[in-house]
């Protein structure tokens, strides 16, 4: 019997723990998920043949140890930072790690462990990081393969609303992490090139400087620069790019509403409110507003941000009920950005028959003997409800199917690593086609960055 732990049983989770269970009898597996509160994972896991559900709190280091030393192979659901009590477990009991998130400073330190131990440390292989670099990977190695030079690459990857469950002004629905939604872009200027140029945009600006594209049969949709597209040059190879991308996709019009909070400065989140508990939703926007005797506050509002009557941003906001001086906030002594989050949970939630949906484009400019071409590329991949959703569908399988994978001794190259590796990628992207999540590409004339599809107010 071969015994795989899962820590952290989230939102994410739902196709991951699936995939374990169907492959259980065929592949020789038990399955132990270990979660802070076990209470939510439903009963037809818990009472799986095949799966154990305990109790588990990773800053209980005797139990922690007890479980990882206890398995073969560990996947870490855990947020990013929690995940370096588990790493350094797996290295002292030899046990092989997935995990969905960024590597960390912390994480990289254990490189040479692992790679001494022969212990594979699979990160960054959910979604966005994960589909992500192995998608664009195949295709810039195919490039490589044939002769060609990179030139171009810009890559957008947006967790959104199905068409079919969009009814709101704002387009969007919370498929993930709220908090990551509103803090989203904080934290230092976003960087990129562009055209053989470095640039920058500081956070006041991020939102009103927009790159937009069409997908076959969904529409127009708009990107959003992420914090730092230049940690991908090194580890993509390409070093010699002049246009190199990365951002985040919403439908059109978001970002400039957006950009509403963002001047009010509701997403902060560097400070706290005294005595939010209790405060309505029409006081927290009020306590960024000037005091008037006079003035509503929803006509401060609109003098504040310039907004006309007939602005669809006011409808927007609207919508949101923010000035309703009924509602309340449970938090006591929030941040603006948490205060925020709670507000946009009340109208942004998924409805138990909401679906979301995943969108992911890529463009490639390449040259090849002496002339220029590009590849665009693209996948949408739509959730069959509000457990089991695109985003989970998106973050969980490439962590199952690369946990098996280690097990059964495909992947064996140790150390701690992303999937940028052939050996890594070509055959989740393969199995990834069996559960819908398939890349459509096209050939297309070659364009450059086009600074006309980029505006700033």
């Amino acid at each position: 019997m071969r015994k795989i732990l899962v820590v952290g049983a989230g939102k994410s989770t739902s196709y991951l723990i699936d995939y374990f269970l169907e492959k259980a009898t065929q592949e020789n597996l038990h399955l132990t998920i270990g979660d802070i509160d076990p209470y939510t994972i439903a009963s037809e896991i818990k009472n799986h043949e095949a799966c154990t559900v305990i109790q588990l709190d990773i800053f209980q280091d005797q139990e922690r140890k007890k479980v990882i030393e206890e398995n073969d192979i560990v996947v870490s659901m855990l947020p990013a930072r929690m995940h370096m009590k588990v790493a350094e477990d797996c290295i002292s009991f030899e046990k092989h790690l997935v995990t969905a998130s960024y590597i960390s400073e912390e994480i990289k330190t254990l490189d040479q462990q692992a790679k001494e131990k022969g212990l594979v440390f699979m990160n960054e292989i959910g979604l966005d990081p994960g589909i992500d670099h192995m998608s664009a990977m195949q295709v810039i190695d195919r490039i490589r393969e044939k002769g060609g030079r990179m030139i171009l690459f810009e890559s957008f990857t947006g967790g959104l609303v199905a068409p079919e469950s969009d009814n709101n002004l704002w387009n969007y629905k919370f498929t993930w992490n709220p908090r990551n939604v509103v803090l989203a872009g904080q934290g230092g200027a976003a960087k990129f090139l562009q055209e053989g140029t470095y640039k920058y945009i500081p956070y006041h600006k991020l939102f009103r400087r927009t790159e937009f594209f069409e997908i076959e049969g969904y529409g127009r949709f708009e990107g959003y620069a992420n914090r730092n597209s230049l940690n991908y040059r090194e580890v993509y190879g390409l070093q010699d790019i002049l246009t190199l991308y990365r951002g985040t996709m919403r439908r059109v019009g978001f970002s400039k509403a957006w950009n509403m909070f963002v001047e009010l400065g509701a997403t902060d989140d560097s400070y706290t409110i005294e005595n939010s508990e209790g405060m309505t939703y029409r006081k927290f926007i009020n306590s960024f507003l000037p005091y008037s005797p006079t003035d509503s506050v929803e006509l401060k509002l609109r003098h504040y941000l310039k907004i006309e009557q007939d602005d669809i941003r006011w409808e927007k906001l609207l919508e949101l009920n923010l000035f309703d001086a009924k509602k309340s906030i449970p938090l006591k002594n929030g941040t603006p950005a948490q205060i925020l989050q709670f507000i946009l949970e009340d109208s942004w939630s998924l409805s138990d028959d909401d679906k979301d949906m995943i969108v992911m484009y890529h463009k490639f400019g390449y040259e090849l003997n002496g002339k220029q071409f590009q590849i665009d590329a693209n996948t949408i991949v739509k959730g069959n409800s509000k457990t089991h959703t695109a985003m989970a569908k998106t973050v969980g399988l490439p962590v199952a199917i690369a946990t098996l994978a280690i097990l059964n001794k495909k992947i064996t190259t140790p150390g701690v690593q992303i999937p940028i590796q052939k050996e890594v990628y070509e055959p989740i992207l393969n199995e990834l086609k069996e559960y819908g999540v398939v890349f459509k590409e096209y050939d297309v004339p070659y364009l450059g960055y086009n600074p006309e599809s980029v505006y700033d107010t």
